[in-house]
């Protein structure tokens, strides 16, 4: 194992670090009293099979900005790493279905990514590592298969199985009969039948697709969670939590709802400057308005005021209209803009980057970075021209160094692995409360009839 490589970290170019260093002390500091108390709260609420969190480092606050329940990429986590996945993977299925033999992962279909396919590809490796005969499934017989990835080894190609249905389970058509399923698949156009009242254990709950989730719901159980958990550190849980708000139904197209939008925005734009100025922080505050459901970086755009989004040109509507599978996009997050003052390589070549951390069951197990050498540390990276590079957790990044050394990696590793361990937190939150009768009829009632919500805002 390359050491010296995995300890490699982006640089902080912001001189306003002394926040952020305080935040890392603190967790430092209160190391065994967080890790008794996330021992205590995973007893209350299991966490999903997997999920990767999106942070942001400002140098003054960090923040989750996104959490996937379906998470690809994981051919851009460092392979020295693959024992961390194999073990979570065994500890999250001897719990959640401790009789499994085989996995069948259902993965997006009629995709050509190359990198998406490398990701399955690996995920599955992972899986037959670990011990688990693994088979990847379409639920349309009519997709196409996908090719092979040509920067995986021959033997670890894309092979997808049709899946058909008989009684309450769901088969492969050379007759594998899965113990558990996971998917792999967000299901932004809606659960499909066939995965309705299965009684294999299916990871995650297709309920938490995002035909249904919206991330304002999940920033809800994150918001309160912050809370609590700022009271066992004895700090402001606005140095690890992002303020949003969100309001009814929009329709860019259209121009419907923009007023709603408009105002919200210039709200949260307050309350960030109030911050600042409690904090004393030299910065221009923006707010990040994103569809509420989706992922791929769809729909995203920044603004620093009321007027721009009552300014938006045709262009900017219609890229913020729909989103991953041309799906409409009707209701928007605003979200506080955390920018990243990470940066990678050296010199000249330095582009912005973010962390992605990546977890299986209640485990950190790598990551990487996303860089764009295109974008700014107030932009979205998540867009094309990002690529990535492995987090460098060349210690456990839940061991960190004593508390004198604030500036080693593993401490700052160690941040990103609390900040990513509370997102799941919250995830798992969600799905108890999604799994529990009364939420799930609500939700499926919901998803038929399709109310505006009530204009809100989600943080006091």
């Amino acid at each position: 194992m390359n050491i010296k490589h995995l300890h490699e970290a982006p640089s902080l170019t912001t001189a306003l670090v002394g926040p952020l260093h305080a935040l890392e002390s603190r967790l430092l500091a209160q190391h065994n009293a967080i890790e008794s108390w996330l021992r205590r709260q995973w007893r209350r609420s299991a966490p999903p099979f997997y999920a990767s969190v999106d942070i942001r480092n400002a140098g003054f606050k960090v923040a989750p900005v996104d959490t996937n329940l379906f998470p690809a990429g994981f051919n851009n986590i460092n392979r020295d790493f693959a024992p961390l996945i194999i073990q979570a993977a065994q500890a999250a299925l001897d719990i959640v279905c401790p009789d499994a033999v085989r996995i069948l992962i259902l993965p997006e279909e009629h995709t050509r990514n190359r990198h998406y396919l490398d990701s399955v590809a690996t995920l599955r490796e992972l899986l037959l590592q670990a011990g688990y005969e693994t088979q990847i499934g379409a639920l349309n017989a009519a997709a196409p298969p996908a090719a092979p990835s040509a920067d995986l080894s021959a033997e670890v190609g894309i092979d997808l199985r049709p899946v058909s249905r008989r009684g309450n389970r769901l088969y492969t058509a050379d007759g594998f009969d899965p113990c558990a399923i996971l998917l792999n698949n967000d299901l932004s156009s809606g659960v499909p039948e066939i995965l309705r009242g299965l009684e294999q254990t299916v990871m995650p709950p297709p309920d938490l697709g995002w035909s249904r989730r919206l991330k304002s719901g999940h920033f809800e159980f994150y918001r309160a969670l912050a809370r609590e958990f700022a009271e066992l550190i004895d700090m402001d849980a606005w140095f690890f939590d992002p303020l949003f708000r969100n309001c009814g139904e929009i329709d860019f197209m259209q121009r419907q709802g923009e007023e709603c939008l408009a105002e919200h925005t210039a709200l949260l734009l307050a309350d960030i400057k109030k911050k600042y100025r409690q904090y004393r922080i030299d910065a221009a505050p923006y707010v990040v308005i994103k569809a509420d459901a989706g992922t791929y970086g769809m729909g995203v755009m920044m603004v620093r005021s009321a007027a721009e989004v009552l300014a938006l040109n045709r262009k900017q509507r219609t890229r913020m209209a729909r989103s991953k599978g041309g799906n409409v996009i009707s209701r928007v997050i605003l979200q506080e803009g955390v920018p990243t003052f990470e940066t990678w390589g050296q010199s000249a070549a330095k582009a912005v980057a973010e962390p992605v951390v990546y977890l299986v069951d209640r485990y950190v197990v790598g990551g990487f970075y996303r860089v764009h050498t295109k974008r700014g540390a107030d932009e979205n990276l998540n867009a094309p021209g990002m690529h990535f590079e492995p987090l460098g957790f060349g210690e456990p990044c839940n061991t960190p160094r004593p508390q004198s050394a604030a500036d080693a990696a593993p401490n700052r590793f160690y941040t990103y692995g609390v900040i990513a361990r509370l997102a799941l937190l919250a995830a798992a939150r969600e799905i108890a409360a999604v799994n529990t009768p009364a939420a799930a009829e609500t939700a499926a009632r919901a998803e038929a009839t399709a109310p505006e919500p009530p204009a809100k805002a989600a943080y006091a």
